[in-house]
């Protein structure tokens, strides 16, 4: 049997697989798709036919037509086919009620081969157990699967619905460049070499920050752009060296107007996509109130296990371990968990040893029963202390109280941290709730221990709030920014700020971030220049398209929901990027290689 080449189609096909039902039976029609499987029943052979739409069954009886049942013998999976016959009612006792096509099938009168197929590394099927760099280096076989499809769908149904949502709202889509100039302030730039400008090289935009900044600046008024990004960083299972994110900029509003724009978007998105209902507005934390209750800037508030602060107490104890914490101004934290009085001594322990690989010196616990607090340390308190720690937590017998005595800033994210780790390991995170939260008035500034200097805790581009502007030159790390996070069940979808628009803030800001006027001109001298021609007051917000889609499609990695994604590592196992290039493409751009060191 030979495939067909560049002939002419002879079958041409009239319906999808999937689309047929109950509705069609006594149609011929033309089918065409993939061999998903063949049963073979002595003068019977069926072949489940796949296609974007689903599954059909196609009949080849002997009897009736003994060719094309010759030719079906030699059909196996992923053969590329065209069948065309009569759609007919399954008989009782073989409909599939798994299948919308489930109570039919095709009895063949003509097949067409298109193509064969190698016996592929996997099934083409859901819940697959392939490892994952197989499935990546075979890509376009991965993709033939059902939930791949679905994904690839989903992401589809997500742009539309959010490019007809932002122009009916008033934002134009505009592209911006990705040759551009490298700004490098937080990750590490991609270069790109000029050919035509030997030894100076382009940047592949980590953002289209500046570009969108002058829209706002030209009168564009609402902006938006679904656009790749580039970050040259370490990679993890929610971040890509290119990446998608819905970028928008808005004019002549504050903070309030963009998220309320924001929640909009989300909602009509949650409703058209995925048919659900969001409440809004969302809720509101500050990050100092964030990092208090939830020890983390982007809190999972599906389930309880706030963080408590029992300083206090702690102060006035005899253990000297949390006395002493507290005198050098740092803090004890604690945390509730029920039930968890059934931890084994070695449960505890390797809870201890967990969070002393975070940074902390160790983890105290105490258990309460109904009649007193059990706990190494518990003779360090009196029994009235005891009581207060344990109404302070709301702890009742049968639960454990957990405790983190350390700077106040690594006592709360180590105990963050570790409310996470006993959410999922004892399954207290519910699946079916949407949580979304907005997280604002960040730090302006963090201190870089390595540079020994300021860094912009989001971007040099965010405003500080206006009642914090005194601070900035006494009292930087005290000084908030203008800056708001969108969170979903824990995790980062969107950030943005409203941006300085005036030269002169802007450049105090620059100064902070000890860089010299000069500097300054040379890098963003364009951002600067154009602010003295009349900018408006502006700001916007950037979606993680893929980490969105990611959890909208209910998964827990982003290469699920990008059609061709790198591996941790950053390389593309399908295409085999990155890749050496010809010594004549390196003269072109004035460019040799230096030995690697480490290399023999």
């Amino acid at each position: 049997m030979q495939p067909k080449g560049l002939e002419k189609m002879r079958l041409k096909r009239t319906f999808h697989c999937g689309k047929l039902d109950k509705n069609y039976i006594g149609n011929r029609v033309v089918v065409a798709g993939w061999v998903q499987g063949r049963r073979d029943h002595g003068g019977l052979i069926f072949i489940d036919l796949r296609d974007r739409y689903g599954i059909i069954q196609v009949v080849f009886d002997q009897q009736k037509n003994a060719d094309f049942f010759s030719q079906a013998e030699k059909l196996r999976a992923e053969y590329v086919i065209a069948v065309a016959g009569q759609v007919v009612a399954r008989s009782e006792e073989t409909v599939n009620p798994k299948l919308p096509t489930g109570e039919i099938e095709i009895t063949t009168e003509d097949m067409e081969v298109f193509s064969t197929s190698r016996t592929p590394p996997f099934y083409i099927e859901d819940q697959l157990d392939t490892d994952e760099n197989i499935r990546l280096s075979y890509r376009y076989l991965d993709l033939r699967r059902p939930e791949m499809q679905r994904s690839l769908e989903l992401r589809h149904r997500v742009s539309l619905a959010t490019r007809e949502y932002l122009d009916a709202a008033g934002f134009w889509e505009i592209e911006t460049p990705f040759l551009t100039r490298s700004t490098p302030e937080g990750a590490r730039d991609y270069l790109v070499p000029s050919r035509t400008a030997p030894g100076n090289f382009f940047a592949l935009p980590q953002s289209p920050q500046l570009f969108k900044q002058l829209l706002m600046v030209s009168g564009v008024d609402r902006y938006f752009q679904i656009v790749r990004c580039f970050r040259d960083e370490d990679l993890r299972a929610d971040r890509q060296p290119e990446f998608t994110q819905i970028d928008m900029e808005m004019s002549f509003c504050d903070r309030r107007d963009i998220m309320e724009e924001v929640e909009n978007l989300v909602c009509s998105l949650f409703a058209r996509v995925l048919g659900k209902k969001l409440h809004s507005p969302f809720p509101v934390l500050t990050y100092a109130e964030a990092m208090e209750r939830y020890g983390s800037d982007r809190p999972d508030r599906r389930f309880g296990m706030e963080l408590k602060d029992i300083s206090d107490i702690a102060a006035r104890c005899g253990f000297n371990v949390f006395k002493k914490v507290v005198e050098r101004n740092g803090a004890v934290k604690g945390l509730l968990v029920q039930e968890g009085g059934s931890f084994s001594r070695k449960e505890l322990d390797d809870l201890t040893a967990l969070v002393q690989s975070w940074g902390t010196g160790g983890l105290a616990w105490m258990i309460v029963t109904e009649d007193e607090v059990k706990s190494p340390i518990s003779k360090f308190f009196t029994s009235e202390q005891l009581a207060d720690l344990s109404r302070r937590l709301e702890g009742k017998p049968g639960d454990v109280l957990l405790f983190v005595a350390d700077k106040k800033e690594l006592a709360l994210k180590v105990l963050g941290q570790l409310r996470l780790h006993l959410a999922h390991k004892l399954g207290r995170i519910p699946g079916d709730v949407d949580d979304f939260l907005w997280v604002v008035d960040f730090p302006l500034f963090v201190y870089d221990d390595e540079e020994e200097r300021f860094a912009a805790n989001h971007h040099p581009f965010t405003a500080p709030l206006p009642e914090d502007l005194t601070m900035l030159e006494d009292s930087p790390l005290k000084a908030r920014s203008q800056a708001y996070d969108l969170v979903y069940n824990g995790i980062e979808v969107a950030g943005g700020s409203i941006r300085i628009h005036d030269r002169a803030t802007q450049e105090r800001i620059f100064g902070l971030l000890q860089m010299t006027p000069e500097e300054a001109v040379e890098k963003f001298g364009f951002l600067l220049q154009a602010f003295e021609y009349g900018a408006p007051p502006h700001g916007g917000i950037a979606f993680g398209l893929d980490r969105l889609l990611m959890l909208m499609a209910g998964d827990t990695s982003i290469r699920n929901v990008i059609p061709f994604p790198k591996t941790a590592s950053g390389n593309c196992l399908l295409t085999g990027a990155p890749a050496p290039v010809t010594p004549a493409q390196l003269r072109e751009l004035h460019i040799s290689l230096c030995k690697n060191e480490k290399q023999p």
